[in-house]
């Protein structure tokens, strides 16, 4: 099926606080602005019959590299496009598209309990642009219902052309791998397939900053600040939402505590308690998806709960004991249930059953043979739960973080995880697949260090973990972000230097002794090499803590100082034969007209120089780690 395709126009604009009227452009149909700077932009655009209305451009897609990244509009075919500045911007950048609307009739997939969705295929993704294939996160935790801003006024055959620009906006625009949004909602009801990767597995979009891994990110065509969306957007948003979390078995009124990846409202590392079901001002600095959409959410919620039969939420496996493993869940009405066990073979080796709102049973497998086994948990016309695990243990990757959450390049991270069973860990960079260390491991608390490649450039990464045990395999992702706004940093007895690749929010410099501050500065936010200076601090041993804070996040790198203003005791045994004892660690270099001789002494202790004749004068230098130099001059 063949698409007409769509064409993006972008152009850096003047900077004015006054109206500035764009040159002409090819017509477009589509409209987003990048901008640098704390102030905001305004536009209109010109139709055949004059000018439209004002409308503020949005920030809501985040930040990247100092670059506000606003939402991409629909504003109807338009031959002209003026701007007005709201405050200061250092930089303005527009992106006007258009996207030819195309009449074929879309394919759909059916899907039990889901709305009928319209794949790639039909609605014309172009896959040539996608810049790499999809990742996945372990586990799915939440729904993010979002608007993609702009006019309502839309026709039918209209969304998938607006579908089609947002993909090589976000793509070729913001520089994404992809689509940003998981699935797509028009006000007809139609539900359009978003990013590649397959519609019933965990494909970690580009939809809220710092919370993309494990969500699922669900946009609705046109705004909804003032308008609630259409009962036919609503009907096929619930029972998009209603199959997507019976997938992953997710209460839809429960609520999740979610670690952000980092951004300008939450800060890597932070818990947030989030509802199943939120919008996307819930994690992020937004007014998105409006605030008539964002009423609607837990009446959206309710309606997701009531759909269908008898739900299974929250499976759990544990090992209480050394041969007990239990099986634990909800059920959203109390129903009888069963818990089954298979072995290899597909035998079946044990069974539970029960009836109530929760299913709770443990199997004994002290007779259970090393095998790999099959466990279903089942209840009526409910989406079973099922799953694999050892005649002991169900292997489980559980509490996976990356600490710190944000590193400088060729940094340390430290993957902390859990493991319920003995198994051999691997680790390796999810967005290349670069192997980065293998280890055996027992059960329980772990930590794994994982120096990070050299050669990474800035962005966000994960390490992804994968525990095996025989023929079972786990996997889960640590996800941090890479910041190469520090390009060097040296430090010596009097200062340090920090070279700055690009002006952070804020930065400090601190000496520490023990966990005590001796001293501390603010340096000041700008690009290149500064020389900090500080007291010269009594000898002793110290820390020296760089602390930045950009858009990535904010992180410290420590480097450990030394002070030794003290320089080495060097004893002249013999100055003819040139026999001396030394202090401490020293590099000697002796120096014999235009000769040298150079020797690393790696303790305290007595050496001597011996050459085949004796020099009538010479000058010995001993250099301690710390750069103190002892001379020591000698003439017949």
């Amino acid at each position: 099926m063949a698409f007409a395709a769509p064409t993006m126009t972008v152009r850096d604009l003047p900077v004015h606080a006054t109206r500035t009227l764009a040159a002409a452009r090819p017509a477009f149909n589509m409209v987003a602005f990048h901008w640098r700077g704390a102030g905001g932009v305004q536009y209109r655009v010109r139709f055949t019959h004059g000018w439209g209305s004002w409308h503020a451009a949005d920030g809501d897609l985040g930040t990247e590299e100092g670059w506000h990244l606003g939402n991409l509009d629909w504003v109807g075919k338009a031959t002209a496009l003026q701007t007005r500045i709201v405050g200061t911007i250092g930089r303005l950048r527009s992106y006007t598209i258009w996207s030819p609307v195309d009449t074929t009739a879309q394919r759909r997939l059916q899907i039990a309990n889901a709305p009928p969705i319209i794949p790639r295929l039909s609605w014309g993704a172009d896959e040539s642009i996608r810049r790499a294939p999809p990742r996945y996160a372990p586990k799915l935790q939440l729904a993010f219902v979002h608007h993609t801003d702009g006019s309502n006024n839309y026709t039918r055959a209209q969304s998938a052309a607006i579908v089609r620009g947002i993909e090589i906006y976000h793509v070729k625009g913001n520089g994404w791998d992809d689509i940003g949004y998981n699935f797509l909602v028009d006000k007809y009801g139609q539900v359009f397939e978003g990013r590649y990767g397959g519609v019933d597995r965990n494909v970690i979009g580009a939809h809220v900053e710092g919370f993309n891994t494990g969500s699922v990110g669900v946009a609705v065509l046109g705004t909804y600040t003032g308008t609630k969306i259409s009962p036919a957007a609503a009907t096929a948003l619930e029972q998009l939402l209603s199959w997507r979390l019976d997938l992953a078995h997710i209460d839809p009124l429960s609520t999740v505590t979610y670690a952000s990846g980092g951004n300008s409202r939450f800060p890597a590392g932070t818990p947030v308690t989030l509802r199943t079901i939120s919008g996307h001002r819930d994690a992020y600095f937004s007014d998105c998806p409006g605030n008539a959409l964002y009423a609607q959410l837990p009446a959206i919620a309710k309606a997701v709960a009531a759909l269908g039969g008898t739900k299974i939420y929250a499976p759990q496996v544990t090992k209480p004991d050394e041969t007990d493993v239990r099986f634990t869940a909800r059920l959203s009405t109390a129903s009888p249930w069963t818990v089954t066990i298979t072995d290899s073979t597909g035998a079946q080796v044990a069974q539970g059953t029960g009836a109530g709102p929760a299913v709770d049973w443990t199997w004994d497998t002290l007779a259970a043979p090393p095998d790999t086994y099959t466990w279903t948990i089942a209840s009526g016309t409910a989406r079973p739960v099922t799953g694999t695990l050892g005649a002991t243990a169900a292997l489980t990757l559980q509490k996976v973080a990356a600490v710190p959450q944000v590193v400088p390049p060729g940094g340390t991270i430290t993957v902390q995880y859990t493991l319920t069973a003995p198994a051999t860990v691997s680790a390796v960079l999810a967005e290349t697949g670069q192997a980065l260390v293998t280890v055996a491991k027992p059960a329980g608390a772990q930590t794994l260090a994982v120096a990070l490649p050299a050669m990474l450039t800035a962005g966000s990464y994960s390490v992804q973990l994968t525990a095996t045990s025989g023929t079972r395999a786990v996997t889960a992702d640590a996800p941090f972000v890479l910041d190469d706004a520090l390009t060097g940093f040296t430090v010596t007895n009097v200062g340090a230097t920090v070279t700055l690749a690009k002006a952070p929010t804020a930065a400090t410099l601190a000496l520490l002794q023990g966990s005590s501050v001796v001293w501390q500065t603010v340096i000041p936010p700008a690009v290149g090499m500064q020389v900090v200076p500080w007291p010269l601090p009594a000898e002793g041993a110290y820390t020296v803590a760089l602390t930045i804070t950009d858009a990535a996040g904010t992180y410290t790198t420590n480097t450990p100082l030394t002070v030794d203003t003290t320089p080495p005791k060097v004893t002249v045994l013999s100055y003819a034969n040139m026999r001396f004892r030394l202090s401490e660690p020293v590099t000697l270099t002796l120096v014999v007209g235009p000769q040298r001789y150079t020797r690393h002494v790696r303790k305290p202790a007595t050496t001597q120089f011996w050459l085949k004749v004796k020099p009538v004068a010479y000058t010995l230098l001993a250099t301690d780690g710390a750069g103190n130099v002892t001379r020591v001059r000698y003439r017949r």
